[in-house]
């Protein structure tokens, strides 16, 4: 196994039939590793799975396993918040693909039999999409004997989730909520995703994908993919904020290999994320989110994609967010309107670029709290 396959305890749904991917493969076993906060109530209509984004997992608002960081939701996700646990009986599980406990290139690869072959699949997993990834969540709300979610929640490629949940299984959810998210990859994020890609494929101890046969990882390549991707989470304002043009355990300037404060805070983000995160995990959830384009799945027509909906959507967009600008949140809503949608839309003013909806932004939280709460008294949750 991969020398940086970490031991964390999951809750784990297996499915032996497994599931066909849009790439025309059969994954078998299917594996999708969970957790579950707050009591689903009686008649089980108050679950909210919350989606999350590329490198998040489904320790949503709990210490982390691994880091001893808190959940990366905590404050929106937790009792009395935005996403009430005492209310709510909420669900988050690791994506197809990712390297949490789901299944992906860090599991034991399976013939086609289902039978385990003692070694990771790394490159030779399939392609996967987002529409594949929603699908393996819908096996697991169906597993805990959820017939509809009272919402479907997420920010980034957890909005992507959110939207596919929406188009792909619109009887299936009440309520959804795609936060800062847009219905495709733009071109930008896609060149951003390559150059991230292309380090890892550069590192020497990538060799091939194969790195876990000689018990390495690449981690100079994938510390320089997460520090490439973390420069587009913040906004310019951000980082003049919190690092200006500081340095970092000097006084002044002397030309000797002096570091500035922001380079010092990016090469921590690459340092630890190489402890927790697989490089091909990273490849193959990054490719997920430049193949997804909702309008395409429906002949180009966005609207399509919701024709009929009787789901209600808010939407959540940031002013300083370029990575997915407020834009392509309203192209969606345009999209939501024309197919007779109940759709809610807000941008958010806020200095913290892509990263806000992480962050403590208190009229984004009273918003989402408001949306979900009016969405639970309309069903008499």
């Amino acid at each position: 196994m991969p020398a940086a396959a970490p031991a964390a305890d999951h809750q784990r749904a297996v499915f032996a039939d497994g599931l066909a991917l849009d790439c025309g493969t059969v994954i078998a076993p299917l594996a999708v590793a969970y957790r579950t906060y707050g009591t689903l109530n009686a008649d089980r209509s108050n679950a909210v799975l919350v989606c999350h984004a590329l490198t998040g997992d489904q320790y949503v608002a709990e210490t982390h396993p691994l880091t001893g960081r808190p959940g990366w939701w905590q404050g929106v996700v937790g009792p009395g918040d935005a996403i009430d646990t005492d209310r709510y009986f909420v669900i988050c599980a690791n994506v197809l693909g990712g390297c949490m406990g789901s299944s992906g290139p860090r599991e034991e690869m399976t013939d086609a039999a289902g039978r385990g072959l003692g070694r990771p699949w790394g490159t030779d997993f399939p392609h996967v999409t987002i529409r594949d990834m929603v699908r393996a969540q819908a096996r697991l709300v169906e597993h805990l004997g959820i017939s509809r979610l009272l919402a479907v929640v997420g920010g980034s490629m957890g909005g992507m989730q959110a939207l596919e949940w929406a188009a792909t299984f619109p009887d299936r959810v009440f309520a959804c909520a795609p936060i800062a998210t847009a219905a495709h990859h733009s071109a930008q994020n896609i060149a951003f995703h390559e150059v991230g890609r292309a380090a890892i494929h550069a590192d020497p101890d990538w060799r091939g994908g194969r790195y876990w046969e000689d018990g390495l990882i690449p981690a100079q390549g994938l510390g320089v993919a997460r520090m490439i991707a973390h420069i587009t989470y913040l906004s310019e304002q951000a980082l003049a904020r919190k690092f200006g043009r500081r340095l970092q355990g000097a006084a002044a300037l002397t030309l000797l290999e002096d570091t500035f404060a922001v380079e010092s805070y990016l090469r921590h983000q690459g340092s630890t994320f190489v402890r927790r995160f697989d490089a091909n995990s990273y490849l193959t959830i990054t490719r997920a989110m430049d193949y997804f384009d909702l309008a395409a799945e429906h002949a180009g027509d966005l609207s399509a994609a919701f024709r009929g909906t009787a789901t209600r959507f808010l939407l959540a967009s940031f002013s300083s967010d370029w990575l997915f600008p407020t834009a392509e949140s309203r192209a969606v809503v345009r999209a939501l309107n024309k197919a007779a949608a109940n759709v809610s839309f807000v941008e958010i003013a806020s200095d913290k670029g892509h990263d806000a909806f992480l962050l403590e932004e208190p009229e984004f939280r009273h918003t989402l709290a408001g949306f979900l709460r009016g969405a639970a008294e309309r069903l008499g949750v």
